[in-house]
C-alpha cells in the first residue's frame, strides 16, 4: 500500500473552476477505489479465515481519510472561487438579454416590464423565503 504514500505532502489546488472539476471528479474515483480495496481485501480476509493485516489496514485508512480531507478543501476553494468570480455565464446573459429588450421597448413599455418583473420577484421571494 506503498502507493498512498505521498499523500502525506500539502496538496495544491487548481486556479479554475474547471479543473477544480476535474481534480473533484478524479478524488471521488479514488475514493471509491480505495473504499473498493478495503472492501474487498476485508471480504477475502473473511473467507480466507485470516487475521487482518493491521498496517496496510492503518495505511488504507489513512489515504481514504487525506483523500477526504482534499475532497472538503477542494469543494471549500471551489466555493472561494465561486464567490470572487466577478459575473457568472448566466448573469452577462441576463445582462445581455436586458440590454436587447430595453433598446426595443420605448420608455413607457420599459418601466411596465420592470414594474411587473420586481412583483414577480417580490412574489418569488415570499414564496421561497
Amino acid at each position: 500500500m506503498h502507493e498512498y504514500a505521498h499523500l502525506a505532502t500539502p496538496v495544491r489546488q487548481p486556479d479554475t473552476l474547471s479543473g477544480c472539476r476535474e481534480r473533484l471528479a478524479a478524488l471521488q474515483d479514488e475514493i471509491a477505489s480505495i473504499r473498493i480495496q478495503i472492501a474487498t481485501t476485508d471480504i477475502r480476509r473473511q473467507t480466507e479465515k485470516k487475521s487482518l493485516d493491521a498496517t496496510w489496514f492503518h495505511r488504507a485508512k489513512t489515504a481514504l481519510r487525506l483523500k477526504q480531507q482534499e475532497l472538503a478543501q477542494l469543494t471549500a476553494h471551489m466555493a472561494k472561487l465561486n464567490a470572487a468570480e466577478p459575473v457568472s455565464h448566466r448573469a452577462r446573459f441576463k445582462d445581455a438579454l436586458i440590454e436587447v429588450l430595453r433598446a426595443d421597448c420605448d420608455d413607457e413599455r420599459w418601466q411596465a416590464a420592470v414594474t411587473r418583473a420586481r412583483e414577480l420577484h417580490a412574489k418569488q421571494g415570499v414564496q421561497h423565503g
